[in-house]
């Protein structure tokens, strides 16, 4: 794939950067305006179907966090045949691409790679069936969370900018980050920033179940802070038949699984958003066996620290009262409180919103609200403010009804589920569309 597209933009290149016909020169008393709109369009439309053929490799080809070696080569590869200067390896398997453009602000885009440890179920001809060793186990992965649409969406971004160089000023920094949980608080540690610059203005997306024509946009806090366990219940095993001479770890793990929903309940402020969600649990080998260990993995989420903390306490509380109640050898609790939340910048995200309405379908873009996911974008903004990151759909419109709200949610599948299936040529046309205008927007001459 990538050697095809690659021959493709080399076709069309000269000295590293694309040599297309150029559009016409932009209107300066107005950069987002109808001729804008037409450009952008016409541009999507002759090159969709390339980028529609980078989003199957991509999804076809998914790699867990930190470990995008393949998907990272082939964004450096794409982004220097644009012209950018890349550097790999910032913050492990992550990259920066730089692009100068004459005297103007430093605008980063940033798009993330990783997928999860998870086996497609969506039937799809491009379906992933990789499989890969994760915590000493076998594991098929996939782009269940759509980051394969997001480095898509970021490729096709950074063509179109290169190809309307004349109608901006400034340089591009373009990030691909390793490990949306994690991951940019590895580049920050490797001084990002210090290297490449503290951007002037910050832009990245996320997909998800809504339309495909839709765009949302949250004015301030837009998502979760995140935190986690990982708790190792300590028992003494033994035969099945026999469990009075045991402790059995797995009725502490379903002990401590049902208990943690009376500190949502009952300690959480009930006009405060907060969840807690276990995710994995690992115990036994048999039926006739009771095992030694039972091992309990969850997420927690929520909106204001004071919260967190509550809830983080409570994980914590509620798995030394359940072991304290069994008898049994001190547990191994691992608790985390999670980075930081991303928050979109008012006055940005009000002249982004009215940007991307002169070359979208006005009622098509939004303002919402928060949503309870979460990542470390957040890392980024600790260095600078001027930033929005905003959602796009991925599902044909007809599925939902005049509010946005599901027809059928089973046919809506959301991020993290097996049968995820974006549909590829509309939504990235939504995403690069959007994401050119915002970054056009700030760069114009």
């Amino acid at each position: 794939m990538s050697q095809t597209f690659l021959s493709r933009l080399a076709r069309t290149s000269l000295c590293g950067v694309l040599a297309l016909a150029p559009l016409a020169a932009p209107a300066s008393a107005a950069p987002i305006n109808d001729k804008f709109k037409s450009n952008v369009a016409s541009f999507v439309s002759e090159h969709i179907d390339d980028w529609v053929a980078v989003y199957k490799d991509f999804h076809a080809h998914p790699e867990l966090g930190l470990e995008e070696t393949r998907s990272a080569g082939i964004i450096a590869a794409e982004l220097r045949t644009l012209g950018f200067e890349v550097t790999e390896g910032i913050g492990q398997t992550g990259l920066v691409g730089i692009l100068r453009n004459g005297k103007g602000p430093l605008v980063m885009v940033r798009a993330d790679m990783d997928a999860l440890p998870l086996q497609e179920k969506t039937g799809l001809d491009y379906a992933s069936t990789v499989q890969t060793d994760w915590r000493g186990e076998n594991t098929y992965v996939m782009h269940a969370c759509g980051h394969d649409a997001h480095m898509a969406i970021f490729l096709a971004t950074a063509q179109t900018l290169v190809d309307m160089k004349k109608d901006w000023k400034g340089t591009l920094m373009f990030v691909a980050q390793p490990a949306e949980e994690g991951g940019a608080s590895k580049m920050m540690a490797d001084d990002i920033f210090g290297k490449f610059g503290v951007p002037d203005y910050g832009f990245a997306l996320h997909v998800g179940p809504s339309a495909y024509d839709t765009v949302q946009i949250v004015k301030g806090q837009m998502n979760s802070f995140a935190g986690g366990f990982d708790i190792v219940f300590n028992g003494i095993g033994g035969h099945g038949s026999r469990p009075s001479t045991t402790i059995d770890p797995i009725m502490m793990a379903s002990k401590f699984v049902v208990d943690l929903q009376s500190v949502v309940s009952r300690e959480k402020p009930e006009q405060e958003f907060g969840v807690i969600s276990v995710g994995a649990i690992q115990a036994g080998s048999a039926g006739n066996i009771i095992p030694d260990t039972a091992r309990v993995r969850g997420t927690v989420r929520w909106y204001k620290p004071a919260v967190g903390e509550k809830l983080l306490a409570g994980v914590k509380r509620t798995a030394e009262a359940i072991v304290a109640m069994a008898g049994a050898p001190d547990a191994e609790i691992s608790v985390r409180s999670g980075g930081t939340a991303v928050f979109n910048d008012p006055d940005l995200s009000e002249k982004t919103l009215t940007a991307m309405s002169k070359v979208l379908p006005a009622d098509k873009v939004y303002f919402a609200a928060p949503t309870t996911g979460s990542e470390d974008y957040g890392e980024f903004l600790k260095a600078f403010s001027n930033s929005v990151y905003f959602r796009v759909g991925v599902y044909d419109p007809a599925l939902f009804d005049e509010t946005g709200a599901p027809l059928d949610v089973l046919k809506v599948p959301g991020n993290h589920s097996p049968f995820f299936a974006p549909v590829p040529a509309p939504t990235i046309e939504t995403g690069v569309t959007a994401m050119t205008t915002a970054v056009v927007n700030v760069m114009a001459k």
